[in-house]
């Protein structure tokens, strides 16, 4: 497959720059894979399109200030975009201008000291802050780092968390999760539906371009997860009984997918082969734990476990569009970007969601 394959235009003045006055009154298109039909509703009326018995997996990592500023022995600035701590004091970060991030480069960030220790692939470096404790620093300092086509500033950079967030960690919002309300999640469980919480620090895998023309030769950058014991048994349980499990965001589908094992269920009908009939056989299962993916989902994926998905519009050539593809079928999905496109709906972070049924 080639890039060109995933690419759309979109006119500009569909990128959302700022988050509603509700977070539930935003648009969803709905999407019907099996028929490639299209229904257009409001966030609010989710409930609608779930059924009693789904299982709605949320992701629960939370935004840090990843954005801080230093000060060079020159007297020039440097910026620092934290991307993960892998031990205490030790960040893995970008740096602009990152010419003036040579291992070796000592940088002030009012009482802590920063030190450039190592240049590794991707422009990223290895920062060592001393002391090692930086959260104050991040906190009375730091800025979210919102997507560079955001242009505007954001008036309440608490709309940039869904309202379950919890582990500090992320880069960036999982932003299908920040059409939610506590009464709306409260409304979905009063109607039958379950929900499970997973955990995926979004970081600069996700949203690394791909640079490569065949799509095959990416390689997605690693980010921590971890599916605990309690909603691992949560979504085994919905698979053995042949419910649905609904993932919010690409973030969820992609601990799940990752977490996936295939188990053999005496009630497999001999020849049964595709994805969907080992699901609904209860012949895969996850299993609980923690530490890196790297999974990438492109159109080809045989899927294991998600059944629905609610998502976000996504960039044109992004390793999200190619998931999204993956799960409803590339032409499907780019027939219902230019239905959205035609009806004006409002894209990316900010904008309106899509439900894959």
């Amino acid at each position: 497959m080639l890039l060109a394959d995933f690419d759309y235009h979109l006119p500009r003045e569909l990128i959302a720059q700022q988050p509603l006055a509700r977070r539930d009154a935003s648009r969803m298109l709905v999407l019907e894979r099996e028929t490639g039909k299209l229904h257009d509703a409001m966030f609010s009326d989710i409930g609608q399109w779930l059924r009693k018995g789904d299982l709605l997996v949320l992701n629960n990592t939370k935004v840090i200030p990843a954005r801080v500023f230093g000060k060079l022995p020159t007297g020039g600035v440097l910026e620092l975009l934290l991307l993960r701590q892998s031990e205490p004091g030790v960040w893995e970060a970008l740096a602009r201008p990152s010419r003036k991030a040579r291992p070796g480069t000592v940088v002030q960030f009012g009482s802590h000291v920063a030190t450039i220790v190592e240049r590794k692939p991707e422009g990223m470096r290895v920062v060592r802050f001393d002391p090692p404790d930086i959260s104050e620093l991040q906190q009375a300092h730091g800025e979210v780092a919102l997507p560079p086509y955001i242009k505007e500033k954001c008036g309440d950079y608490g709309r940039y968390q869904t309202v379950f967030a919890q582990v500090d960690g992320a880069i960036a919002a999982p932003t299908a999760g920040l059409h939610f309300t506590p009464e709306l999640l409260g409304a979905l469980r009063q109607a039958g539906i379950e929900t499970a919480i997973v955990t995926l620090h979004v970081g600069l895998g996700t949203f690394r371009s791909v640079k490569i023309d065949k799509v095959e030769e990416h390689v997605m950058l690693p980010e921590e997860f971890e599916l605990s014991e309690f909603a691992a048994g949560q979504v085994n349980r919905t698979l053995a009984e042949g419910r649905r499990v609904v993932c919010v965001g690409t973030t969820t589908v992609r601990v799940l997918e990752w977490q996936a094992d295939e188990v053999r269920s005496q009630n497999t009908e001999a020849g049964m082969q595709n994805s969907e009939a080992r699901a609904a056989t209860g012949e895969w299962r996850v299993r609980a734990g923690k530490g890196q993916t790297n999974l990438y989902i492109y159109p080809g994926y045989e899927w294991k476990v998600v059944g629905a998905l609610l998502t976000n519009f996504h960039l044109p050539k992004s390793t999200l569009l190619m998931l999204v593809s993956a799960f409803a079928g590339r032409e499907r999905v780019l027939a219902a970007y230019e239905h959205a496109i035609e009806q004006r709906y409002r894209f990316y972070s900010f904008g309106d969601a899509t439900l894959i049924v």
